[in-house]
């Protein structure tokens, strides 16, 4: 009998039923040129809104979900995995980051609204190019730099909102024939807890392109049971918000790019040859960067070596309970 996936949170890690993601911390790319995937620098903390009864806004609270600090024009990806094929919706501001469309709580292929795991790996922005994406930056509400003031019109959700959907009764035991004999059970930190899932004042412009495609579903959709879901909303706190309200010190900024890359430490490219990349939004590809409508800060930037971008994958080719939301 189908039912809703139990969302948790595991450390600072979250989990959809099957389904595992964290944001991870990472390099601002510059705006101009296309570059190799950006390192991960460790995981955003995430904290339950609801363990903050008397300091998180009313409205975060009636929502519920979780939050995370990050600085103006932090950069971010979003790290995926799965114990079993699922589908992941990603919205932005409730954009959806690989269709461009507004969210829509039902799994689409024409064109395709979601992330089809464990195949797709990541992603770092949103998907707005012919084998790139613009990459996740952390802007206020109210300057209009958002994804979804340009595509909306108005800025009114912000933060991320995540949506997974496991396999129908079906699909899964059909999965799990094909499979080898499965490892051991998948272990949760001790009492791990519920989540439910005021509008943030922070959302997520796009930034520099990257080279990283998003992978068409080789699925059909009527593999996916809609019944079988679960949903969260991530708020998106700045830093003086997230001491006010958890009484912690969020971490330092990310080293600065040309830092790391005098350094001469890794970038990585990943290109899998076996997967057709979807078509990026046109709705996506007219999304104006936040440096063209906030101003650009970064000035020259020295290139990336290419002796230091390592090769993940293939030929790199040519260079909670949801709520009411």
């Amino acid at each position: 009998m189908s039912k809703a996936l139990a969302i948790k949170v595991n450390g600072d890690q979250l989990e959809l039923g099957p389904v595992q993601v964290s944001f991870q911390r990472t390099l601002r790319i510059p705006e101009d040129g296309l570059h190799p995937l950006p390192p991960g620098l460790g995981r955003f903390p995430l904290r339950r809104v609801a363990d903050y009864p008397d300091t998180a806004p009313a409205d975060w609270l009636a929502r519920g979900g979780v939050m995370m600090p990050l600085y103006q024009r932090e950069a971010m990806w979003l790290s995926f995995d799965s114990d079993e094929p699922a589908a992941l919706q990603v919205g932005v501001g409730k954009v959806c980051a690989i269709s461009g469309e507004t969210w829509d709580e039902t799994l689409a292929q024409d064109p395709q609204n979601y992330a089809a795991l464990p195949d797709q790996p990541w992603l770092d922005g949103i998907n707005a190019g012919e084998g790139y994406i613009r990459q996740f930056v952390a802007v206020p509400l109210g300057l209009g730099a958002t994804v979804e003031a340009q595509v909306t019109g108005s800025e009114e959700h912000g933060g991320v909102q995540l949506r997974a959907v496991g396999l129908t009764d079906d699909a899964l035991r059909e999965w799990k024939v094909e499979q080898s004999p499965p490892g051991g059970p998948h272990l949760y930190c001790a009492d791990p807890v519920l989540l439910q899932s005021s509008v943030p004042d922070m959302g997520f412009g796009a930034g520099g392109r990257m080279r990283q495609e998003v992978y068409a579903d080789d699925r059909a959709v009527t593999d996916y049971d809609e019944n079988r879901s679960g949903r969260i909303f991530v708020h998106l706190c700045s830093a003086s918000q997230w001491t006010a309200i958890t009484g912690e010190v969020p971490p330092p900024t990310p080293v600065d790019r040309e830092t790391y890359v005098a350094h001469e430490l890794p970038w990585f490219d990943y290109y899998d040859a076996d997967h057709e990349n979807l078509a990026p939004s046109g709705t996506l590809a007219g999304v104006k960067t936040v440096g063209t409508l906030l101003g650009d800060d970064d000035g020259p930037h020295t290139p990336v070596d290419p002796a230091t971008v390592i090769q993940l994958k293939g030929d790199g080719g040519d260079v909670v309970n949801g709520g009411t939301w």
